[in-house]
């Protein structure tokens, strides 16, 4: 089994999982994230100028590379849902889950039984006509990760009602939009910070798991301390600007 079969049991167990946003639109940065040994990636459809054909070819690139793809749908909507899962992601990020209401209608928009999903075999998630209907239904409902975003002030209102839905796997606590929804000076804000733990305690009550970003080695250790399990570090453009200014910043030492 690989990270893509295996990504909502391991995240539903609260293992620690480790993964990053993927912003530019080509499968690479997935190839290597999965080959030195991330758990997940997040193809940021909402911050990144993916298209449905761009997701595809990087869901592809998840799948051979071992990896859980997930994708961070541009709305919360049921016809964006079911585009990735068709093209086989092993789950979505729905970003301002606001109420139980928009809880219960992406959740919906995850599952066949109990749900709403819109039924085709015939797409790379059916093995293109290969995995027969009740085989497909069956491996999609185990095996597909519904992930609540919570990054609004309207959402710390409705937090038993967001995390006691069925079929919602997780919460995702954005800060940096919870930072602006709450109007606080920055992430680490005692506000935002409070919010966090409002989350997980809802969470805790209700056996979700958290996923958040993590700033390194401490902000994980004081997270994971709080109660989240996955965490999100940096981009594979924040990646890429870190190493770049790094390796910029050595050169011109040994140049002058």
């Amino acid at each position: 089994m690989t990270g893509y079969t295996t990504f909502r049991r391991r995240l539903l167990a609260q293992e620690p999982l480790i993964g990053t946003f993927c912003k530019f639109p080509v499968p690479h940065a997935i190839e290597l994230l999965g080959g030195v040994g991330f758990d997940f990636v997040v193809i940021d459809e909402e911050h990144g100028p993916w298209d449905r054909i761009t997701i595809d070819t990087a869901i592809l690139a998840a799948r051979a590379a071992g990896i859980a793809g997930l994708v961070r749908v541009s709305d919360p909507i049921a016809s964006r849902i079911l585009s990735v899962l068709d093209d086989g992601a092993a789950g979505v990020l729905v970003p301002h889950v606001l109420s139980a209401e928009k809880a219960r209608d992406m959740a919906a928009a995850c599952r066949y039984r109990g749900g709403k999903r819109g039924f085709s075999n015939t797409t790379r998630a059916g093995n293109f006509g290969g995995l027969g209907l009740w085989d497909h239904v069956k491996k999609h409902d185990e095996e597909v990760s519904f992930i609540a975003m919570i990054e609004d002030a309207e959402a710390l209102e409705d937090l038993d009602g967001i995390l006691s839905t069925p079929g919602l796997d997780a919460a995702f606590i954005g800060r940096g939009d919870l930072t602006v929804a709450l109007g606080a000076s920055g992430p680490e804000s005692p506000e935002v910070i409070s919010a966090c733990a409002q989350i997980m305690a809802a969470a805790k009550r209700h056996g979700k798991p958290v996923a958040i970003m993590s700033g390194g080695t401490e902000d994980t250790r004081r997270y994971r301390e709080m109660g989240a399990s996955a965490f999100i570090v940096s981009s594979d453009q924040g990646f890429l600007r870190n190493g770049a200014l790094k390796s910029l910043s050595d050169v011109r030492l040994g140049a002058n």
